[in-house]
């Protein structure tokens, strides 16, 4: 087979539809993927999610005469071992225009069409879950969690700080979308929060974000008044708490340095808290901000791209004494101080459950950026728009 059909058809900086759909099915623990495609187009969401998913791994003859009798044979092996499957169909078998419905069957094998180039990762997320069809049980109790993506690095973070904070508020988890068993879709809770609103699931009634201080309390208040038994007066405390160790923080390091130049790159959502937080607590000049998705008009500084020259362009202009983002960000400007928030950060052992949402998550983000740019201006060979680090 030419070379090009074994490569995946996704941009490197930011997953397409087909990688989106297999991070939401590969939450389902109970729940067999199989990525319908070449071996790059399974190679690439199987080093994403961190769990065993399942390739048809076609080839040439197998394009040529159809794919479905490799399917067929791919879904025998593995329906004796789960009770459900679900194949994610990718560009290859889309574009000769293969149907192949006709392996669903009995409710147990799920077909989702999400070949890459459909769109980003987040529209094959919601493809995904909108053939799993999560249903709202309105007796159930708890309050459920969505955004989550097993193609997140704080994806498992994410996961036990929102449940940290219902507990502390007094309630319980009902369904993880997507961290959690298939059958908990089909009875959900009526009421929703969100870790990543750029995967908002849809499913009961939206109640709010965890991701940034702020939307915290409010989200916790929504609740509050609509759930007995929700108290939001132990967040609220936490909230305090940790706004007042992350001002200390900042103000001891803004004693002995100037506020950060900053360029950005991730998911909207990610990107627009990371600058909010920046800005309030460090005054940091938010040079640039490289969204992976639109996830809506919120600054000027934004542009919606994973254009590589695009973002590279960006940063060389921006001359920034910190970035957030991935590995592909921080080789552009390797002197200047790196925070990963994104995918691939490679290079790095990364063991611990890091969160991003939550009081944890703010905190985490702090320290984060406040360590790496100390140790940016303790570097003699630190240059730029940065302080001088002999400032006191």
């Amino acid at each position: 087979m030419p070379d090009d059909q074994h490569m995946p058809c996704e941009n490197p900086l930011w997953p397409c539809a087909m990688t989106g759909a297999v991070a939401c099915l590969a939450g389902f623990e109970d729940l067999a993927v199989i990525v319908h495609g070449s071996s790059g187009c399974y190679f690439y969401p199987a080093s994403l999610v961190g769990v065993p998913v399942h390739g048809t791994f076609l080839v040439e003859n197998e394009i040529i005469f159809g794919t479905e009798p490799r399917l067929a044979e791919v879904i025998r092996e593995l329906e004796s071992r789960y009770s459900r499957i679900a194949v994610v169909n990718t560009c290859v078998p889309a574009v000769i225009g293969e149907d192949i419905n006709g392996v669903a069957r009995d409710g147990r094998v799920l077909v989702v069409d999400s070949p890459g180039f459909l769109g980003d990762l987040e529209a094959g997320y919601h493809r995904a879950l909108a053939v799993v069809a999560p249903e709202v049980d309105p007796d159930a109790t708890g309050v459920n969690i969505d955004g989550i993506c097993r193609a997140d690095p704080f994806c498992r973070g994410n996961t036990i700080e929102a449940r940290r904070l219902l507990d502390l508020a007094g309630t319980t988890v009902a369904t993880t979308f997507c961290l959690d068993r298939y059958a908990a879709a089909h009875c959900a809770a009526p009421f929703t929060v969100g870790t990543n609103p750029d995967l908002a699931s849809g499913v009961g009634t939206a109640s709010g974000s965890l991701l940034g201080l702020d939307a915290i309390g409010e989200t916790f208040e929504a609740l509050a008044a609509v759930i007995d038994g929700v108290d939001s007066r132990p967040i609220a405390e936490e909230i305090a708490w940790a706004d007042a160790r992350i001002t200390k923080a900042c103000e001891k390091y803004l004693r002995r340095f100037d506020p950060p130049r900053v360029t950005i790159a991730a998911g909207g959502s990610y990107a627009a808290f990371a600058a909010d937080l920046l800005d309030r607590y460090l005054g940091a000049e938010i040079a640039c901000i490289a969204a992976r998705n639109d996830s809506g008009a919120w600054s000027s500084a934004v542009t919606y791209t994973t254009d590589f020259s695009l973002i590279r362009d960006m940063i060389r202009d921006a001359e920034p004494d910190l970035i957030l983002g991935s590995s592909y960000e921080r080789a552009i400007a390797p002197r200047a101080a790196f925070v990963g928030l994104t995918s691939p950060l490679r290079g790095r052992v990364l063991l611990s459950s890091r969160a991003l949402v939550g009081i944890e998550g703010a905190l985490w983000l702090m320290d984060e950026v406040l360590n790496a740019c100390i140790n940016r201006n303790r570097r003699p060979e630190s240059t730029g728009n940065g302080p001088d680090p002999g400032k006191r």
